[in-house]
C-alpha cells in the first residue's frame, strides 16, 4: 500500500517545474566523471606499474580515487556523515524500489535496481572524493562547485513546486530540507578546506596531517592526563544517559551510517504520514458513500448500528496510529544511539582480548566474511532500521487496538464492571501456575546442613506426592505456557528486529542470523585495523627506530620509486636480481 501510494503521488502530479530531479540525476554523471578524472590525474600512485614504463610522461599520475576509507577514517567524520545525509532522498527511492532508470521485464528488475544504485553512487561520488583527496585546493574548489549545483537545482525545484505533486502543504520542503541542510554544511566545509589549503600555499599556516589511525598520541596522552588530573564531577547526562570517552573515536563509517539512518527514518515517517492521510480520507469517503447509499435505499433501520461502529473504528485506529508513530520512531532513534554505544563497548572488549560476549563459533571469523561484512554493514543497518520501524509500528498498532477494544472502550461505554470481572477471573486462574511449583518450599521448613548455603531436596515423600498430582494439572497448563513462550518470542523478535548488534535467535542458531553475522564480522575487521596496541607498535617501528647505516652509493630500493620514472622495468628487474644474487649466493644454484 505504501509503495503504490508513493508511486501514484509521484506520477499523477499536478505541478510541473523546469527542473526534473530524475533527469538531473542522469545528467549529473557527466560532471561527476569529469571530477573523478581530474582527481585521478592529481593522484599519484605509490608503486610503479607497467603503464609507467610505456607512458613515462605520466610520472605516476592517474591513481585510484578512494571516496571513503570504510575502515580507518577518523578525520572529517562529520563531513562524511553529512555527505551521506545529502544522499538520503535517493537512498529512500532505492529502498522503496521506486527509482527504475530502465523499463525492463520483471525478471530483470534486480539488474536494473543494481544499475540504479550504481548510478546514484556515481552521481554523489565527487562529494566524498573531494573530501578525501590529498589535493586540497582542487578538491575544495570542485566539491564546492558540485555541491552548490545540487543545492541550486533543489532550491529551484522546491521554489517552483513547494507543495509537491498532490498539493500537500509544503511537502517538498518537508521532504528535502535534510538534504539541503547537509549540502549547506558541505559548502561551508569546502570553503574552510580551501582557506586552509590557500594558507598552506602562502606559507601562512602549516598543514598538519598524519596517517589515519597511525598516531598513538590520543590514547596515550589522554590516558596520562586522565591519570594525573583529579576526576571531575560528572554531569547528569554522563551519569544517566551516555558516558563518552575522550580516548575513543568512532570511525567515519559509523558516524555516516548513523546520520543517514536518522534522516532516512525521518523521510520514511514523512512518507508514511502522507500515505496515512490519504488512507483515512478514503475511509471517511467510503463511510459517507455507504451512509448516503443506505439513506437513498431506505434501509437505514436495518444497518443503523453499522455506521457508529465504523466511525468509532476509524477514530480509534487514527488515534492509535498517531500514538504508535511517536512510540516506534522514538524506539528506533534510541536504537541508533544504542548501537553506537554497543559498538564502543564491544570494540573495547575485543581490544582487551575478551570474546566471551560472543558465541563460541564467532570467536575466529574468517577474513573473507569480515571483509564482506564491513562492505554490507552500513546498507543493511539502514534497511534493518527502516523495516524494523515498519514492523514495530504495525505490531504496536495491533496491540493498541486490542487494548482499546478490550479495556478502554468497554469502560468508556459503561461496561467497566464486566471488564473487572473478566480480569478477576483471568488473573486467579493464572496464579496456581506460578505458585504451585513454589508450594513445597513454602510449606516445608528448610533443612540446612553445616556449611550449606541453600537447602537440597527435602521432604522427599511429600514432594513425590505433590509432583504426581501436579503432573495432570501441568497438562492443562501446557497450552498456556506454550502460547506464552510463543508470544514472548514474537514480542522480543519484533522489538529487536531493527537491532543488528544482537541476535534474535536462540543459542546454537546464531549462524542463521545474517544481520548478527554482519555485525560480528564488522567488529573483527575494525578490531584488526584499529587496535591501539598494534597501531602504537607500528608507529614506533615507523618513526621511532633509528635508520640503518647504508653506504653512500645508490640504493637499489630507489629503482622502484616513481621519482626514477626514466628507468625501464627491465633494467630495474636486472638490478634487483643482481643485488639479490650478490647478497645470497646460495640462490644461484636454485635460480631455475
Amino acid at each position: 500500500r505504501l509503495l503504490l501510494c508513493l508511486r501514484s503521488w509521484q506520477t499523477n502530479g499536478t505541478c510541473e517545474g523546469s527542473v526534473d530531479m530524475e533527469l538531473l540525476l542522469h545528467y549529473s554523471l557527466i560532471p561527476s566523471l569529469a571530477i573523478i578524472a581530474v582527481l585521478s590525474f592529481l593522484e599519484r600512485r605509490a608503486s610503479r606499474t607497467w603503464l609507467d614504463g610505456k607512458l613515462r610522461f605520466l610520472e605516476g599520475r592517474f591513481g585510484i580515487v578512494v571516496p571513503l576509507d570504510f575502515v580507518g577514517t577518523f578525520s572529517n567524520r562529520w563531513s562524511f556523515g553529512f555527505a551521506f545525509g545529502a544522499t538520503a532522498n535517493k537512498v529512500m527511492l532505492l529502498f522503496l524500489e521506486d527509482y527504475v532508470p530502465l523499463q525492463v521485464p520483471r525478471w530483470a528488475q534486480a539488474v536494473v535496481l543494481l544499475i540504479g544504485g550504481t548510478e546514484v553512487g556515481l552521481s554523489h561520488f565527487p562529494l566524498f572524493a573531494c573530501l578525501s583527496t590529498e589535493s586540497h585546493v582542487a578538491g575544495s574548489v570542485l566539491g564546492f562547485c558540485y555541491a552548490s549545483t545540487w543545492l541550486a537545482a533543489m532550491m529551484i525545484y522546491i521554489a517552483q513546486c513547494p507543495h509537491g505533486q498532490v498539493s500537500v502543504f509544503l511537502s517538498e520542503i518537508i521532504f528535502y530540507w535534510p538534504s539541503l541542510l547537509c549540502l549547506v554544511f558541505l559548502l561551508g566545509r569546502f570553503a574552510l578546506m580551501f582557506a586552509k589549503a590557500l594558507r598552506v600555499r602562502l606559507n601562512i599556516h602549516p598543514w598538519t596531517s598524519s596517517p589515519a589511525g597511525m598516531s598513538p598520541r590520543g590514547p596515550r596522552q589522554g590516558t596520562a592526563r586522565r591519570g594525573r588530573g583529579r576526576q571531575a564531577q560528572k554531569s547528569w547526562v554522563r551519569r544517566k544517559l551516555y558516558e563518552w570517552d575522550a580516548c575513543f573515536q568512532f570511525p567515519g563509517r559509523m558516524i555516516g551510517t548513523s546520520v543517514l539512518a536518522v534522516i532516512c527514518l525521518y523521510l520514511f515517517i514523512v512518507i508514511e504520514i502522507f500515505v496515512q492521510k490519504q488512507s483515512f480520507q478514503q475511509l471517511r469517503a467510503l463511510e459517507s458513500t455507504m451512509e448516503n447509499h443506505f439513506l437513498l435505499s431506505n434501509s437505514t433501520e436495518e444497518l443503523s448500528p453499522v455506521f457508529p461502529w465504523l466511525g468509532e473504528f476509524i477514530n480509534v485506529l487514527q488515534g492509535v496510529w498517531f500514538f504508535t508513530v511517536f512510540a516506534a520512531s522514538l524506539t528506533c532513534i534510541t536504537y541508533v544511539f544504542h548501537i553506537l554505544a554497543c559498538y564502543r563497548k564491544h570494540m573495547k572488549r575485543l581490544w582487551a582480548g575478551e570474546k566471551h560476549f560472543l558465541p563460541v563459533r564467532f570467536h575466529q571469523p574468517s577474513s573473507s566474511r569480515s571483509v564482506a561484512a564491513i562492505a554490507r554493514y552500513s546498507g543493511w543497518q539502514i534497511a534493518y532500521l527502516l523495516w524494523g520501524y515498519l514492523i514495530l509500528h504495525t505490531v504496536q498498532c495491533v496491540f493498541g487496538m486490542f487494548i482499546m477494544y478490550a479495556v478502554v472502550l468497554p469502560i468508556h461505554h459503561g461496561q467497566g464492571l464486566e471488564v473487572a470481572k473478566e480480569l478477576g477471573l483471568t488473573i486467579p486462574s493464572a496464579r496456581p501456575w506460578v505458585l504451585c511449583p513454589a508450594w513445597p518450599a513454602w510449606r516445608c521448613p528448610p533443612l540446612l546442613a553445616p556449611g550449606e548455603q541453600a537447602a537440597p531436596l527435602f521432604c522427599r515423600k511429600a514432594f513425590h506426592n505433590f509432583n504426581y498430582f501436579l503432573f495432570f494439572y501441568n497438562v492443562l497448563l501446557g497450552l498456556g505456557a506454550c502460547l506464552s513462550r510463543l508470544l514472548c518470542s514474537a514480542l522480543l523478535g519484533t522489538w529487536l528486529i531493527a537491532r543488528i548488534d544482537r541476535t534474535i535467535l536462540q543459542r546454537g542458531y546464531e549462524g542463521a542470523d545474517t544481520g548478527f553475522n554482519t555485525w560480528v564480522g564488522m567488529l573483527f575487521m575494525d578490531h584488526y585495523h584499529t587496535n591501539p596496541t598494534l597501531l602504537c607498535f607500528c608507529h614506533v617501528l615507523l618513526v621511532g627506530s633509528p635508520e640503518r647505516s647504508l653506504p653512500k652509493a645508490t640504493r637499489y630500493a630507489s629503482f622502484g620509486s616513481i621519482s626514477n620514472a626514466r628507468i625501464s622495468p627491465q633494467a630495474r628487474t636486472r638490478w634487483l636480481l643482481l643485488s639479490s644474487l650478490l647478497n645470497n649466493p646460495q640462490l644461484v644454484a636454485l635460480r631455475k
